[in-house]
């Protein structure tokens, strides 16, 4: 049996949602070993004046729970 655990990550960017939602997984695989998956959960954004400066993506990552770790 394979137990797996999910964290939610959020992701920014200037550029848009998909930039967004990579960062978040980049992120997340810089500290994570054996990612399988990932879920985007929201889209969100920060407005101003002259439209979205800031494009959020909030994750759920998806990885196996190895022995060390129970």
């Amino acid at each position: 049996m394979t137990a797996v655990k999910i964290i939610k990550v959020l992701g920014t960017s200037e550029e848009s949602w998909h930039a967004a939602a990579e960062a978040a997984y980049e992120n997340a695989d810089e500290t994570i070993e054996n990612i399988r998956g990932i879920e985007v959960e929201s889209w969100t954004a920060e407005a101003g004046d002259d439209g979205i400066e800031e494009y959020k993506a909030t994750v759920e990552v998806a990885f196996p729970v190895s022995d060390e770790m129970r």
